[in-house]
């Protein structure tokens, strides 16, 4: 099966949804007119809690009445036993975090009796998950670096240094047991990442981490 790559500047390729946890949204096509913005999240990830779910639940409340579509979807790339389809709905429906997010913000003290100061207020789903069964190559674990650093090759590092990191991607590739669908279609490179479609459905924006510039880059999608 030919697997379709997001790509900045084409229509937005439809996510692939295990199923809808809280809530429901339609088709990206529907939902055309709207500036819609997906953050992908871990249940296992602190700063997805502390830092992503804050920002774009304030986007959400400010920016809805003008056309800002939001939602969530969890994914698993890494720590498998945690970031399960289960984890994601005890924590929606009974505030259960899981993990290290429990272990992390609790001793920050972010928790109150050891669940999130706030609620999501929008829709949530599950990425899809198929069973890993490639084979570990040297070409695979070579697309796998350049998908995350694309001048690897041609940077002047040390030698050693370049053999660890051939080493970690390898011992990655070996204990991926799953494929996270939506997260491979789009690129992403971790958690929290957002992913930002205009009115006509055209992808303008993926990003990974803290992003100093999402709402500026909402508010001209809205005015466009």
């Amino acid at each position: 099966m030919t697997k379709t790559f997001a790509t900045i500047g084409q229509p937005a390729p439809q996510p692939q949804i295990e199923c809808w946890v809280q809530g429901a949204e339609p088709s990206l096509k529907e939902l055309s007119g709207q500036v819609i913005l997906i953050e992908v999240i871990q249940v296992n990830c602190p700063g997805c809690f502390l830092h992503a779910l804050p920002e774009v639940i304030h986007f959400h409340e400010t920016y809805a009445s003008q056309g800002l579509k939001v939602f969530i979807i969890a994914t698993a790339f890494e720590h498998f036993e945690h970031n399960t389809l289960n984890n994601l709905q005890r924590l929606l429906q009974q505030d259960e975090l899981q993990g290290d997010p429990l272990s992390q913000l609790g001793k920050a003290g972010y928790l109150d009796n050891n669940r999130l100061p706030y609620s999501i207020p929008f829709s949530v789903a599950m990425d899809k998950l198929v069973k890993n069964e490639t084979e570990v190559t040297r070409g695979n674990i070579d697309q796998f670096i350049l998908g995350q650093v694309p001048d690897f090759y041609q940077n002047e590092w040390p030698e050693e240094r370049k053999k660890n990191i051939i080493q970690q991607a390898e011992d990655y590739l070996r204990t991926k047991a799953f494929h996270a669908l939506t997260f491979e279609m789009y690129q992403l490179q971790g958690t929290p990442s957002s992913i930002l479609i205009d009115k006509k459905g055209i992808l303008r924006r993926v990003s990974f981490g803290a992003v100093n510039t999402l709402e500026t880059d909402i508010q001209q999608l809205l005015q466009e």
